[in-house]
């Protein structure tokens, strides 16, 4: 049953939205005023405004969208309002704990009181250093001194006296005898008023001067007199030590005062508790080694090899102020972003310095801040795949954003644990997080990470494309404008804006849509402005913005052009005329990422008896993905509900993409397939010259694609290239209509009745056209209509029946 489809080709009206440059009010962007707004993007707006605006822990701002589409200049722009806001900033400072030199104290000022707590520390030790030598050179400290050191001296000669004469009265005398380099007080005998030693004693002995009994005496005396020795030097060191105490209290009544003074002047100007007990403790420090303030002695000789002692002020590391954080010249909310997120750079890190010993030392004046504490008050913006990848980053961010403290720890300790006993004390802070990245580690987090959603409960999602209306057409004016002025490059015609507007409307893929990835339209402003540079025109028009997308489209299709160049020399197989069975022309687009582009393949059927049913040779092969085999098996289902009511299908019906070696993925060649196997079941031959690309479902109706302009020129390209016959086209599903938006060339074709384009609503619709057949309609007895396409595919599925059912008998 021959039929003249009365399925009508789309009109070349349709195939493209065009901008008319005179709706658009200007002549050039001269006319126009520049802005900065931000376009096309209301949600994400409002969502990351509220997350900035809210005080609440957890209210971090996770931005989600695609490279390109304004997020981190909408961002910065955003920021930028609340940076004149109102906040009270802190200044963060370390001092030494001379309770525990592990543990630095933390001290929080308010703004700009950190650097003078530092220089007013440093001034106290510079006072120190010259007042207190001062006070021990007064001569009313050193008299003082004097007699005290005089009144001690003399209990030490006169119990030095007392004792000597104790011994004299023995017959002994008190003398100093060399041990080592050390020289100490012994007991000698006198002989004839001279101190002898006791061998000469065993000599006299010997020689008969004094007698046996004598030496035993005289040893026995010594041995007395040495107890006695030991009590008075006992007593000598008592007085030695009370005399120090002396001399510490004459010392501590007059320097306590001053010291006292000095750092009273500081208890007055800062009254925080903390600070307090520091000064205290700094007092203490001070009086205890008062010693350190009296200053080196000059002219000491440099003995070769030896280093020089460190200068003076290095002796007084303790009494320093370390500001990590110093917000005294800050205005405003501090504003953050950081693009180079490794660990030290985001928490800060403890330093290390080789000492004259040659040995790794820290201690609190190397403690650095990283950007969270120097965003303290304020936000911080990091890319999310950034601090995934660095090591630590994300669980020590974690940690400080759930609890509110930072620890600052060295990058080692950080990254591998703690490695040492150094600890500051935590730090409180106050941070909103922004945090850029795409949706894949949004929802990857979200999943796999319980602390995620507490800590980022606001999602700003950027959206690709918005409605095109007459005010976002005229946001996309002001944007180019703004580019023009920014960069200053050459004026836009109003047929340049409308070109621009148009590869806008492309690039979101439906007529109805613009798109935001706004990265993409600067390029081509840019490179449409390099264009007419060398054409030597002063204003850009649409030739240089379709120039521009030409190049650039020229610049990465060198796949695409090896692609074809395969399907031209007939290396890989595809009929642009004539007609065959079970074989039909798919449509089929390759993302490269930077671009998309389409190719026709071969897909045919064979069918015969079985039961295997429909054969996906792909899956079979372990080459097809599951979205493509969920299209394969919704084709058994359309088959089972056509032909099935009457008779099991007894079918074998294998199908394939003919020299595909890389994959097949995706459901918009199910129609296709389909008409492969009606093809091979009824015998009739399908139209070579027309292309089918279409999703379908297994009510036999024809479902949206993707991807449908590339798809179409791909097949175009194809055609051409061999020479347009003038009845060569493509079935694309109706409701992709609205997401046409060809290229020129491919319309000028179809003006002119050298290419067709159809769109279609059911199987049925699509076989007709293909085969020049009627689909046939089922009659109330059951059967199709004669001759048609289903009756013919019916007729053989039955006789299939049959044939296994005498084979089973």
């Amino acid at each position: 049953m021959t039929k003249k489809s009365s399925i009508k080709e789309i009109p070349p009206s349709q195939l493209r939205w065009v901008c008319d440059p005179k709706s658009l009010k200007v002549k050039s962007t001269k006319d126009v005023k520049a802005t900065k707004e931000i376009i096309g993007q209301d949600r994400a707006l409002r969502a990351l405004r509220m997350g900035l605006e809210m005080k609440h822990p957890g209210y971090n701002v996770f931005v989600t969208g695609f490279s390109g589409t304004g997020r981190m200049t909408t961002i910065k722009r955003l920021l930028a309002e609340f940076q004149h806001g109102e906040v009270s900033l802190r200044d963060h400072c370390y001092v030494h704990n001379f309770l525990n030199s592990d543990q630095p104290i933390l001290v929080t000022l308010p703004a700009g009181q950190g650097a003078k707590l530092q220089e007013e520390m440093d001034n106290l030790v510079q006072d120190l250093l010259k007042n207190i030598p001062a006070v021990f050179e007064s001569k009313r400290f050193k008299e003082e001194r004097k007699r005290s050191m005089e009144f001690f001296q003399e209990r030490q000669r006169s119990v030095l006296k007392d004792f000597e004469q104790k011994v004299r009265e023995r017959g002994f005398e008190v003398i100093q005898v060399q041990v080592g380099p050390l020289m100490r007080p012994d007991i000698a005998p006198l002989f004839e008023g001279q101190p002898i030693t006791f061998d000469q004693l065993d000599n006299f002995v010997k020689e008969g001067k004094i007698t046996k009994d004598q030496l035993e005496q005289m040893l026995k005396e010594r041995t007395q007199l040495e107890g006695q020795m030991e009590l008075m030097l006992r007593e000598l060191r008592n007085i030695e030590k009370k005399a120090k105490e002396s001399v510490d209290g004459i010392s501590e009544k007059f320097i306590l005062p001053l010291v006292k003074e000095s750092i009273d002047d500081l208890r007055k100007k800062y009254k925080i508790k903390k600070l307090l007990d520091y000064l205290d403790q700094v007092q203490d420090s001070v009086m205890l080694d008062l010693n350190r303030f009296r200053g080196a002695e000059d002219n000491q000789p440099q003995i070769p090899g030896v280093p020089q002692q460190e200068k003076e002020e290095d002796l007084f590391v303790e009494y320093q102020v370390n500001v990590v954080v110093d917000n005294s010249r800050t205005k405003g909310v501090p504003i953050i972003i950081e693009t180079n997120p490794k660990f030290k750079n985001i928490f800060g890190t403890i330093e290390r310095e080789i000492d004259r010993n040659g040995i790794w030392r820290t201690d609190f004046t190397l403690i650095k801040a990283g950007s969270l504490l120097r965003a303290d008050g304020g936000f911080l913006v990091i890319n999310a795949l950034d601090a995934l990848v660095e090591p630590g980053v994300w669980q020590t961010l974690k940690r400080t954003l759930r609890n509110g403290l930072l620890d600052i720890q060295p990058i080692e300790g950080g990254i591998f644990g703690t490695s040492s006993a150094f600890k500051p004390e935590p730090i409180e802070i106050d941070v909103k997080i922004v945090m850029t990245g795409d949706a894949y580690i949004y929802f990857l987090l979200y999943e796999q990470d319980d602390d995620f959603k507490k800590i980022f409960k606001v999602r700003s999602d950027f959206d690709t494309e918005m409605p095109k209306v007459n005010y976002t057409i005229d946001k996309y004016v002001h944007f180019i404008t703004m580019i023009c002025e920014d960069e200053k490059l050459h004026p836009f015609d109003n047929k340049g804006l409308a070109s621009v507007i148009e590869h806008g409307v492309r690039l979101a893929g439906r007529q109805n849509k613009l798109s935001t990835r706004f990265n993409v339209i600067a390029d081509i402003v840019r490179e449409a402005n390099y264009w007419a540079i060398k054409s030597q025109d002063n204003i850009i028009t649409s030739d240089h913005v379709h120039k521009a997308i030409d190049e650039h489209i020229e610049r990465i299709k060198l796949i695409e052009e090896k692609s074809k160049e395969l399907i031209h020399e007939g290396t890989i197989l595809i009929d642009t005329s004539g007609s065959k069975v079970g074989q039909v022309n798919g449509l089929s687009v390759l993302d490269m990422h930077e671009y998309m582009f389409g190719m026709p393949s071969r897909i045919t059927a064979k069918t015969s008896i079985g039961r295997r049913g429909i054969i996906n040779i792909e899956r079979e092969a372990a080459m097809s993905g599951p979205i493509h085999n969920k299209g394969v098996l919704i084709i058994s289902g359309y088959l089972h509900g056509m032909y099935a009511h009457n008779k099991p299908l007894t079918m074998n019906a294998s199908i394939t993409f003919e020299q595909n070696y890389g994959g097949i993925e995706g459901d918009s060649a199910s129609s296709t397939e389909i008409y492969a196997v009606l093809s091979s079941l009824a015998n009739v031959p399908l139209r070579q010259d027309i292309s089918v690309t279409g999703s379908v479902n297994q009510n036999g109706d024809i479902q949206p694609i993707g991807g449908v302009n590339e798809k179409i020129e791909g097949f175009f390209d194809i055609c051409k290239r061999r020479g347009l016959s003038g009845t060569q086209g493509v079935l694309i599903p109706h409701q992709n209509k609205k997401d046409l938006m060809l290229r020129h060339d491919v319309i000028e074709a179809v003006e002119n009745k050298l290419f067709h384009i159809y769109a279609i609503k059911s199987i049925d619709e699509g076989i007709e056209l293909l085969t020049g057949l009627y689909a046939g309609k089922r009659l109330k007895n059951g059967i199709f209509e004669k001759d048609s396409v289903h009756y013919l595919v019916d007729q053989t599925l039955t006789m299939y029946a049959k044939h296994w059912k005498e084979l089973l008998a």
